[in-house]
């Protein structure tokens, strides 16, 4: 499918739910890709952390490729400099509004999911907006400013925020969910690998201890031994399992949101 946000021609790809029935309002999840520089295609997924499951549970997946995605050009791909959430969060919500129109999805039952960028990006989701009835964050960023002196790979920041943080603390704090933490009303698990360097467990537990201390619904895992990807096929069931009963227990049809 394909909608415009603002200037651009954006695109993404809708997986419909098991047995789906056109007469019935489904949920949906965004699923949120890493990167941000990456792109999903129309291939079956590799990934361990799978929200595609959730079909099988009667939910549309909407997977957006939003501005910094490959596949539209280069001006595409650096949209998101020195942008980080605002411009790809409005195609995300541009897409959402698309798919609402035109396909039976119940507003009141929308999540929100991703891992690594798309962690990030499901922490920032919920703190600019309210639309979401759950999320599930997977190795996210809280807070750009120490996130760049806790990962191992923090040279990859520079050409997106224009400086390191020691020069410019300002635009990492303007793109950080920890700036707006307080508008967060979405209840939120949070999953990460206990040795994740590249999107270190610490960015996890921030988000969560301000979550918890807001009186958000929440809850956290860390899993034992893993990194950014997990190995272990009991960790990477688990993930999978509490992402899937996460969304189920908030999503169902007796939980709706107030319209």
């Amino acid at each position: 499918m394909a909608w415009k946000s603002d200037a651009y021609d954006v695109q993404g790809w809708l997986v419909f739910p098991l047995d789906y029935n056109p007469s019935k309002k489904y949920p949906l999840v965004v699923d949120v890709h890493g990167g941000p520089a990456s792109v999903l295609t129309a291939a079956w997924p590799k990934h361990f952390f799978e929200p595609l499951l959730l079909s099988g549970q009667g939910y549309f997946i909407f997977f957006p490729n939003p501005r910094g995605s490959y596949g539209q050009g280069e001006e595409f791909t650096q949209a998101n400099v020195k942008d980080f959430g605002y411009g790809d969060l409005n195609d995300i919500m541009r897409g959402v509004d698309t798919l609402i129109r035109n396909y039976p999805i119940d507003p009141g039952r929308l999540g929100i999911t991703g891992w690594s960028y798309g962690g990030y990006m499901t922490m920032w989701a919920v703190t600019q907006t309210n639309r979401f009835a759950a999320a599930v964050a997977g190795a996210g960023i809280m807070n750009w400013q120490s996130y760049y002196g806790e990962n191992e790979i923090d040279q990859w920041m520079i050409p997106y925020f224009g400086a390191s943080v020691y020069d410019d603390p300002a635009v990492y704090a303007r793109s950080s969910p920890i700036t707006f933490i307080k508008n967060v009303k979405t209840p939120t698990l949070v999953v990460v690998g206990q040795y994740d360097a590249e999107c270190p467990s610490p960015q996890s537990f921030e988000f969560w201890h301000a979550l918890k201390t807001l009186h958000v619904p929440t809850s956290m895992v860390v899993y034992p031994g893993e990194g950014h990807q997990f190995h272990v096929p009991e960790n990477r069931l688990d993930v999978n399992l509490r992402m899937i009963d996460w969304f189920n227990k908030r999503l169902a049809p007796g939980n709706a949101k107030a319209k």
